[in-house]
C-alpha cells in the first residue's frame, strides 16, 4: 500500500514541485495551503508524513505541529522554512518534528529525509508491537474473578513503590504477576533481577546477593556484583524467600533497612535503592512461629501479600490458557495454528492440575508438537489427565477394599505432591511430614517412577 504524505504550504509553487516529484518516487500526496485546511486533512485522511512550512498566515507551522502531535501522534512531521532559525529549529524538534528543512529545498534531501522519516515511524511503530508483545506475556491471563481482582490489585500498588510478597503454589504465576507490577512501577525502565532462594547453596547466598571485591577469599580473581547491586533503582524479586538461609536474612534485613552494604572483601559502602518482591510457596508467618523465618524481615517485606489462586480454583480461565499456548506454541515451532475440540477442553478441566498453569503450558507445548491433524481431539489427551479424576470425584472412593483405597489415596496424594514441589523428593517429603528415606519407600511399594510423572 502506497505511503501517503500531506504538504501544508501557501505557496502554490513549492506545493507543486513537492507534489510532483513525491508522486514521481511513489507517494499518494495531498496538498492543503494554510494550517486550518492541513489540520482537517489531516484528520480525515491521516497521512503517513506530513511536509509543513513554518511562516503561513492564519496559523502557523508551530502551532499546527503541536495540534498535530497531540491529536495524531503516529504521524510523523517535517518542517519546511524560507526564514529558519536555530531557535525555531530547536522548539519544532522540541515539539516533536523529525526534521527542520530549509528553503530554498533541494529535492534530493526532501526525498532523502521523507524515506528516513517513513524508516523511522516503521522502526517506532514495531517497537509499540513489541512492548504490546511484552506487555500482554507479563499478564496472568484469565478472566475469572479472582484474576480479575488480582490484576486490579496489581495496578493499584504497582505505581505506589511498597514491598510486595505474592504467596501461592508452585506454578501458578507468581514471578509473571511480579513482573506485571514492576513493569506498571516507576522502576519499569530498570533492572528486574531474580534470585531463587532455594536453587543456591546457603555457602554461596552471601557473594550471589552481596557480590564480593577482588581477593575476598581465595578464587576471587575479579570483583563480582551481587544480584542486589545489580538491582539497584529497580526491583529484585526474592523467590522462595522462605528457604533463605536464616543467617542471610538478619544481613538482608540490615541492607534493606539502611540501604546500602559493602561487598565482600571490601570497606566501602554502596547505597542502593531497591523494591523488594518475594514470592513464597509458605506461609511465613508460620514460618515465624516455627522459628525458620525472622519475625522483623517478615514485617518489612510483607507490606502488601498478593495470594495467586491455583489452576483447580478458577477452571474457568483453562480455555483462555489453552488458546494462549496453542498461539504461542505453534508459533514458536513455526506449525500451523491448532484448535482444540470440546471432548479433549472437558478432559483438561476435569483434571485438577496440581503443577498449575505451568503443568498445563507444558501439556499444551506437548500436544502442539505431538498431536496429528490441526485439532487435539480427546484422544491426544494422556491417560495421566484423562483418566485423573478431579476432588469432586476421588477414584479411591470406588475401591472394594480398604487397602485398596489407601492405596490410590496415597498414590495420587504423593503424586500430586510431588508436581508440587517439582518432582523435588527432599522438599515433598518436608511438605508432607515424613522422611525422605519412608518416601522412597512408598514410591517403590506404589509402582511411582518420577521419572514418568506429567
Amino acid at each position: 500500500m502506497k505511503k501517503s504524505i500531506l504538504i501544508i504550504d501557501d505557496e502554490a509553487r513549492i506545493q507543486s514541485s513537492l507534489k510532483e516529484i513525491l508522486e514521481d518516487e511513489g507517494f499518494e500526496v495531498f496538498v492543503a495551503s494554510d494550517g486550518y485546511e492541513g489540520l482537517k486533512i489531516a484528520d480525515e485522511d491521516l497521512p503517513d508524513l506530513v511536509l509543513l512550512d513554518i511562516w503561513m498566515p492564519g496559523i502557523d507551522g508551530i502551532e499546527v505541529l503541536s495540534k498535530l502531535r497531540e491529536n495524531l501522534p503516529q504521524i510523523q512531521v517535517i518542517m519546511i522554512s524560507g526564514h529558519g532559525t536555530v531557535e525555531t529549529a530547536v522548539k519544532a524538534t522540541r515539539l516533536g518534528a523529525y526534521d527542520f528543512i530549509e528553503k530554498p529545498l533541494s529535492l534530493e534531501k526532501v526525498i532523502l529525509t521523507v524515506n528516513n522519516a517513513l524508516s523511522y515511524q516503521k522502526l517506532e511503530e514495531e517497537n509499540r508491537l513489541l512492548q504490546q508483545m511484552i506487555d500482554q506475556g507479563y499478564q496472568i491471563t484469565g478472566n475469572s474473578k479472582r484474576i480479575r481482582e488480582l490484576r486490579e490489585q496489581a495496578k493499584t500498588i504497582a505505581p505506589a513503590d511498597a514491598w510486595v510478597v505474592i504467596y501461592g503454589e508452585n506454578g501458578t504465576g507468581k514471578e509473571l504477576l511480579a513482573r506485571a507490577i514492576h513493569r506498571q512501577s516507576r522502576r519499569a525502565d530498570k533492572p528486574f533481577i531474580e534470585v531463587n532462594c532455594s536453587a543456591i547453596p546457603p555457602d554461596l547466598m552471601e557473594n550471589e546477593l552481596f557480590g564480593y571485591e577482588k581477593g575476598a577469599f581465595a578464587g576471587a580473581v575479579t570483583k563480582k556484583r551481587g544480584k542486589l547491586d545489580l538491582a539497584n533503582e529497580g526491583t529484585l524479586l526474592l523467590d522462595k524467600i522462605g528457604d533463605l538461609p536464616l543467617q542471610i536474612q538478619g544481613k538482608l534485613l540490615s541492607i534493606l533497612q539502611e540501604h546500602k552494604f559493602e561487598r565482600a572483601g571490601g570497606n566501602r559502602s554502596i547505597d542502593i535503592d531497591v523494591r523488594v518482591i518475594a514470592t513464597s510457596t509458605q506461609d511465613l508467618k508460620e514460618k515465624v512461629k516455627g522459628g525458620n523465618f525472622r519475625e522483623d524481615l517478615y514485617y518489612l517485606i510483607n507490606v502488601v501479600p498478593l495470594h495467586v489462586p491455583p489452576l483447580k480454583e478458577r477452571k474457568e480461565d483453562i480455555l483462555l490458557l489453552v488458546e494462549e499456548f496453542l498461539k504461542r506454541y505453534s508459533l514458536k515451532n513455526s506449525i500451523k495454528p491448532k484448535t482444540i475440540s470440546p471432548e479433549a477442553l472437558e478432559k483438561l478441566k476435569k483434571y485438577d492440575w496440581p503443577g498449575n498453569v505451568r503443568e498445563l503450558k507444558n501439556l499444551i507445548e506437548r500436544l502442539v508438537i505431538l498431536s496429528e491433524g490441526s485439532e487435539i481431539t480427546a484422544s491426544d489427551i494422556p491417560p495421566s489427565i484423562a483418566g485423573h479424576l478431579s476432588t469432586k470425584g476421588k477414584k479411591f472412593l470406588d475401591s472394594e477394599s480398604f487397602q485398596s483405597a489407601r492405596n490410590d489415596f496415597e498414590r495420587q496424594f504423593i503424586v500430586r505432591k510431588l508436581l508440587e514441589n517439582n518432582k523435588d523428593i527432599d522438599r515433598t517429603a518436608e511438605a508432607i511430614g515424613i522422611a525422605k528415606k519412608k518416601l522412597n519407600r512408598k514410591l517403590k511399594d506404589l509402582k511411582i517412577e518420577i521419572t514418568k510423572l506429567t
